[in-house]
């Protein structure tokens, strides 16, 4: 059976900018997760190797997403999903996305970030480009879950 693999052609000159923000908000994830886990209930020891593991699995989805904007995708403005990476890129989308709404995006209601609905002008630039990310990595989760096979995607 042949894998399913989607390819998709980026502006390198819209999504470059925003790969600065991608990156900057991974290295902030290196040592932090998107969603904290309260886990208070459970032993010290438990606790932390439970938070290493799950900051292990998100570097790992974070940096499956960096991947994508490697050499194809500055020669060519080229990103490709399919069953290796599908899922981890998923995850990966929502820990920036996550980040985004708590560190960068906090002025904006969560209805707005939600239906685009905002005033692009009125943002100072770091808002702007913020929110740019926040709706690019929300049509990258669309694209991946739109066409390719549900099976890929772990359900």
């Amino acid at each position: 059976m042949k894998s399913k693999r989607v390819e998709v052609k980026l502006s390198l000159p819209v999504v470059a900018p925003l790969l600065d923000v991608i990156r900057e908000l991974s290295l902030e994830l290196e040592k932090t997760l998107a969603a904290p886990q309260a886990l208070h209930d459970l032993d010290q020891e438990f606790r932390g190797a439970w938070i290493d593991e799950l900051l292990q699995g998100q570097n790992d989805d974070l940096k499956a997403l960096l991947a994508l904007f490697g050499g194809e995708f500055f020669t060519e403005g080229v990103v490709s999903f399919d069953e290796t990476n599908a899922e981890p890129i998923v995850r990966a989308c929502t820990a920036i996305r996550l980040q985004l709404r708590e560190r960068r995006l906090k002025s904006l209601s969560d209805d707005a970030l939600e239906t685009g609905d905002i005033d692009m002008e009125g943002l100072d630039e770091q808002v702007r480009k913020a929110f740019m990310c926040y709706l690019f990595l929300a049509t990258v989760q669309e694209l991946i879950i739109q066409h390719l096979d549900s099976s890929i995607i772990g359900s």
